[in-house]
């Protein structure tokens, strides 16, 4: 049965979208699209973390996911503290939780990727640290469109972007500091202390929650991938056997 009565839109995933500019009647509908998708890409990010901590039980995944969420908590906070207005739309506009979100997202992993993350080598120096540029530079041009797209479409002025751009990457900073980069620095520190237990207390055990890159600077992605293919092959060399025989 349909309900009746007043009706509110998921400021989430409602997106409004610009047809025309204004100041030139040039149509822009294909552009706005291409943001309008843009701005709803970071819910992408949510199903993904969850796959990958399932998968790959990587406290740093979990990690970052967990850090993911507490960024989101603490802008609905500030949001419902500081009252601002947003340029258009219904709700409140400081600080930007796409861009705060994005930039939270862009900052943690590329210190993980720059501080601790081993990408497989093609054997050229220069190929190498062309690879490294290209995803370095693929994080932030993606957090980049996400709050540009927030702008554009007027969801947010310029100073609630670069807040939540700011408070954003703050937070990435601090987490993989207290999560990642204290503790492998100074085990024995409290921090150290801490995450050791977080990764032997009895439930981390049965959930079998690992910290791939305290052993391994890929997580031991290369290992397993060596293993896998040469288990492939023997099966494979099996099958062909049984055929001519």
């Amino acid at each position: 049965m349909m309900l009746e009565g007043p009706r509110a839109s998921l400021d989430l995933t409602h997106v409004v979208l610009k047809l025309t500019a204004p100041e030139t009647d040039d149509d822009t509908s294909l552009f706005s699209l291409a943001l309008a998708l843009i701005t709803l890409s970071p819910i992408l990010l949510m199903a993904s973390y969850a796959a990958l901590a399932v998968q790959t039980r990587e406290f740093l995944v979990i990690t970052m996911w967990v850090g993911q969420i507490a960024c989101e908590l603490l802008n609905w906070v500030i949001k419902r503290i500081i009252k601002e207005e947003r340029p258009i739309g219904n709700g409140y506009g400081f600080p930007s939780s796409h861009s705060q979100y994005m930039a939270y997202f862009a900052t943690f992993l590329i210190c993980h990727l720059y501080l601790r993350h081993r990408f497989s080598s093609t054997g050229y120096t220069l190929l190498d640290g062309l690879w490294r540029v290209v995803v370095y530079a693929g994080v932030l041009a993606w957090a980049g469109l996400v709050a540009y797209s927030r702008y554009y479409l007027g969801y947010h002025n310029a100073r609630q972007i670069i807040w939540g751009l700011s408070i954003g990457a703050f937070l990435g900073v601090v987490l993989y500091s207290v999560s990642e980069l204290v503790p492998r620095c100074w085990p024995s520190s409290y921090l150290g202390r801490t995450k050791i237990w977080l990764l032997s207390n009895p439930v981390s055990t049965w959930l079998q929650i690992r910290d791939g890159w305290a052993v391994w600077p890929d997580a031991g992605r290369e290992g397993e991938w060596v293993r896998w293919r040469r288990r492939w092959e023997e099966e494979r060399r099996g099958r062909e056997t049984k055929r001519t025989q």
